[in-house]
């Protein structure tokens, strides 16, 4: 590509405290074979080093830009404020976490995939952890997929292709189209972000690893295991996006399957009393999408869960010591977080 057929591309990274790992996410991107970037990174009010290493690479690089938040913001704020900072003359968009790296080829590689297929508007890749390779990719060679087919395939329960934002480009104008880019109601956010992409595009993927992506962190794991969000988020994206994405039969059996197996889960918080915040949270996140708790069905899958537990005695006191073991250690993991 010459600098004249060659787009711009706003590369992105909101940092928190995210020192540790800074330096190493920024030379990444410095490191990129595609020259055409500029980049932004966002320091959400750190109390650590970050903001300093990042203003070192920014006196040093030009195309680097940094700036500071004057209050901290949620998560979910502070990635909306980040996408609002790509550059007005960006086609593509690349959200990097301070966390994350990518290898050197991984720009040049998926704006090749964009600009030959101008239908698409997201772009994948596979991902490694250290360990192994992350998530599923669409089968090879088929490039692009329709939107409507990845969706509908994600739906209705089949691989998870879209991986995290640090394996994504993104078209900037289906990004600036959204006054939220992220929906801050929706557990399953950036799910529903590159849902809202697809709706009018279509998905290309590189099937090659081009970024490396970190677990989260103990505390995001333990809020999503103890709220559940994962299987909230499921149900909350098959609320607004099953009508868009898959036919009424279809719909119809993905919801009864789904809603069953959210109020076993359910079910299973009554028996093991979560408190009163669980429940609001729960009720108060399915009805901004036009859903609620049934009560009928909990009830059952209460009734349920406790005949299953008591056809089975071992297995149940097995369990009984599972739970309150976990219970324990995530108290002591959210002491030694407030910490």
């Amino acid at each position: 590509m010459n600098s004249i057929s060659s787009p711009l591309v706003s590369v992105l990274t909101p940092v928190c405290n995210g020192a540790v790992h800074l330096a190493e996410c920024i030379e990444s991107v410095l490191a990129q074979t595609y020259p055409y970037w500029d980049y932004t990174i966002v320091n959400n009010c750190s109390t650590d080093d970050s903001l300093r290493i990042a203003q070192e690479y920014a006196a040093r690089d030009p195309r680097i830009r940094v700036l500071n938040n004057d209050r901290l913001l949620s998560t979910v704020e502070s990635h909306n404020h980040l996408v609002r900072q790509a550059s007005p003359e960006s086609k593509y968009c690349k959200i990097v976490f301070a966390e994350d790296w990518t290898y050197p080829t991984c720009i040049e590689e998926m704006v090749r995939v964009a600009e030959q297929h101008p239908s698409v508007g997201l772009v994948g890749a596979y991902t490694m952890d250290g360990r192994a390779v992350l998530w599923h990719g669409p089968p090879h060679p088929t490039n692009p997929v329709t939107g409507q087919e990845v969706c509908r395939g994600i739906l209705l329960g089949g691989p998870f292709v879209l991986g995290s934002m640090t394996s994504l480009l993104v078209r900037s104008d289906l990004v600036r189209k959204q006054a939220r880019f992220f929906d801050e109601q929706n557990p399953h956010r950036e799910i529903a972000a590159c849902f809202e992409v697809l709706r009018e595009s279509d998905y290309g993927y590189v099937h090659q690893v081009l970024s490396f992506s970190r677990p989260r962190e103990r505390s995001a794991e333990l809020i999503a295991r103890t709220l559940h969000t994962c299987m909230l988020g499921s149900v909350v994206v098959c609320l607004k996006y099953g009508p868009v994405f898959l036919n009424s039969a279809e719909h119809r059996r993905r919801w009864k399957r789904l809603r069953w197996d959210y109020h076993r889960v359910l079910a299973m918080s009554w028996i093991r009393r979560r408190p009163k915040q669980f429940w609001e949270f729960h009720k108060e996140t399915l009805e901004a999408f036009g859903g609620r708790i049934d009560r009928g069905l909990l009830t059952a899958c209460v009734i349920f869960e406790l005949a299953s537990r008591l056809s089975r005695p071992l297995h149940s006191a097995k369990d009984a010591w599972r739970a309150w073991s976990r219970a324990r250690a995530e108290i002591h993991q959210e002491i030694s977080v407030s910490r």
